[in-house]
């Protein structure tokens, strides 16, 4: 069973983690999501590392439910302000609208996300096999249910992900081919990403919120990060 997880890299794009029955294959990287997504194939089920379903008022339950499981990692989820602050043009405007939603105003490191999270979305809005994830909800998981200590950009906590991955089967070699030039912390979201759309294959997948919200758009498709 092949499956995919994707984390967003800045200016190279996306970068993809290859499983198949649990076990590293490879890795893409490609500016474009969608590109990235066909260039694997007829993968089972592709994880992304990227808000996807959004709400029309309010704060995503998802976002909500998740900081308060991370505790000390919990800023590493960003609130996801409603659809229309999306659609704005700047980060003012973006912040206006979110203030005069939800009452209070859309973050810069939110709005840094914007392009990346259109695309995602587009993606997942086309693509049923597409599912969201957050790498620290991931990794608390496959520590038993404890949040890392140690940031993913310091050296220790870069060390007990990579070692977390391992002992659940998905040990990454010293050569990734296409991934060897992406930073280490989104590879190892990727991987993290990947080991979530193992599961979720396998209908073995957690997710939160429990009753999930419906997103704005498309009836039918839940609001959810799944692990």
């Amino acid at each position: 069973m092949d499956v995919l997880g994707i984390d967003a890299c800045g200016k190279q794009g996306w970068v993809g983690i290859g499983l198949r029955d649990g076990a590293y294959t490879g890795s893409l990287v490609d500016v474009r999501l969608d590109v990235l997504i066909e260039r694997a194939g007829g993968v089972a089920a592709i994880a992304v590392d990227m808000p996807l379903g959004l709400v029309e008022k309010g704060w995503r339950a998802a976002d909500l439910k998740a900081r308060a499981l991370l505790g000390v990692r919990r800023s590493s989820v960003f609130l996801v302000a409603p659809r229309s602050a999306w659609l704005e043009s700047d980060y003012v405007a973006a912040g206006d609208r979110c203030h005069e939603i939800t009452g209070r105003r859309l973050s810069r490191q939110a709005w840094a996300l914007a392009p990346k999270l259109l695309e995602a979305r587009a993606c997942w809005l086309a693509d049923e096999r597409i599912h969201e994830v957050h790498p620290e909800v991931c990794f608390r998981e496959l520590a038993g249910g404890v949040p890392s200590a140690y940031p993913k950009k310091s050296w220790r906590g870069q060390n007990v992900r990579r070692r977390l991955l391992a002992a659940a089967g998905l040990v990454l070699p010293d050569e990734l081919g296409e991934a060897d030039r992406v930073p280490v912390d989104d590879v190892l979201d990727a991987a993290a990403a990947a080991w979530s759309a193992h599961r979720i294959a396998l209908g073995i997948a957690g997710r939160i919120p429990a009753a999930p919200e419906v997103d704005v758009d498309v009836e039918g498709r839940v609001i959810e990060i799944r692990y």
